[in-house]
């Protein structure tokens, strides 16, 4: 891990400003003479800028981005916890930090860190910028931003505007936090059974009813309680609240639900028609926290781009579990095999009774499903 450090001060979307920013970011394999090899990968809510860490089945030697072929490059997002600028860094006009003074950010701010950070690489052309989830939503902002940079882009469960179901599971989860007294208490576990609280309610939006029924069914019939649900819920919170910091995951939701590609552009669908990079748009069928009619949506108003869909029993984590899937999508695209020509658009059918509905693609003639 490297890092950046800027001293001027950093202007945010919101009209506030940060002093001074430090980006922690790595990188993986060496950069062309030609600057054709670039892969940037955007991370998602609690990762971090060690890829092949987190996305072992995608990054790394021998893999779909194997750094013996491609310059890889992850940094770490503004407000996180993993070496960049976040909420209890440092604020230099009092040398205390910043708590719960730390300004909100926003996905917009996240993507100019990526850009002073590529220009301190040097790096003038993205082959493939990659991103599932809050990485996702990176990638489309930063290719409606400067949409020339980009070569490919590949949009992973994510969507064009965070939802207002979305928006609600992050509140639910900002709401068990506050209410855990001791979260801004100076001690080394405030706010840590909020944490665990939330990330509770997150993992009932990353997975679905099949998940937990296929992974967490009772083998004991007259079981009354300690049922393998409640152990795994707590289980997940324990294992987050160990790794990550309370403020950031406030600090982060936040951004995310600050997600909105049409803000001060129109619309959406002007802000995506913007995109010039060839662009892969990937859903997962059982995703009910980013479901498929978000991609589809974004597919749609994207001149260059084809929507292929995943199933998976994981639900929204299966952006980061489905790596066998995913890589036999985003190799072909990322060699220039997948055929982006005669775009069909994707509809999404509502049942008119309860809202519920499902995807309609078209048959595109001459092109393959992989």
């Amino acid at each position: 891990m490297e890092f950046l450090n800027i001293t001027a001060p950093f202007p945010l979307e919101n009209g506030a400003s940060l002093a001074e920013l430090k980006i922690a970011y790595t990188t993986y394999g060496r950069l062309s003479p030609e600057q054709d090899n670039v892969v940037w990968i955007c991370h998602a809510l609690t990762a971090n800028s060690e890829a092949e860490e987190w996305w072992p089945g995608l990054a790394g030697k021998g893999k779909l981005l194997d750094p013996e072929h491609y310059f890889i490059v992850c940094a770490n997002i503004l407000g996180s916890c993993y070496g960049s600028t976040y909420p209890r860094s440092a604020d230099p006009a009092t040398g205390q930090p910043y708590g719960r003074d730390f300004p909100l950010i926003t996905i917009r701010d996240m993507v100019r860190a990526h850009q002073l950070l590529q220009a301190h690489l040097g790096v003038e052309r993205i082959r493939l910028a990659i991103g599932g989830s809050m990485g996702g939503q990176q990638v489309l902002e930063w290719a409606v931003m400067d949409s020339g940079l980009f070569e490919n882009i590949c949009i992973l469960a994510s969507n064009a505007r965070h939802s207002p179901w979305g928006i609600a599971f992050n509140e639910a989860q900002r709401m068990a936090i506050e209410a855990d007294p001791t979260l801004y208490e100076d001690s080394e576990d405030a706010g840590s059974r909020g944490l665990e609280a939330a990330r509770a309610i997150a993992m009932l939006s990353y997975r679905n009813y099949r998940t937990y029924k296929m992974s967490q069914m009772e083998k004991e019939p007259d079981k009354l309680d300690d049922f393998r649900a409640s152990s795994y819920q707590r289980y997940q919170g324990y294992k987050l609240q160990k790794r990550f910091d309370v403020l950031s995951y406030l600090s982060l939701s936040k951004a995310m639900d600050s997600h909105d590609l049409g803000r001060g552009r129109g619309s959406q669908q002007e802000a995506l028609a913007r995109i010039s990079a060839n662009a892969l748009v990937i859903g997962i069928q059982s995703d009910i926290l980013f479901p498929v009619e978000e991609q589809a949506f974004i597919a749609n108003h994207i001149p260059r781009a084809r929507l292929e869909l995943i199933d998976s029993i994981y639900g929204h984590d299966g952006f980061l579990i489905e790596s066998e899937a995913i890589g036999r999508l985003v190799r072909p695209f990322l060699e220039g095999k997948t055929n982006l020509n005669g775009h069909a658009k994707y509809t999404f059918r509502e049942r008119k009774k309860n809202g519920f509905g499902y995807l309609v693609k078209p048959p595109l003639p001459g092109t393959e499903r992989f």
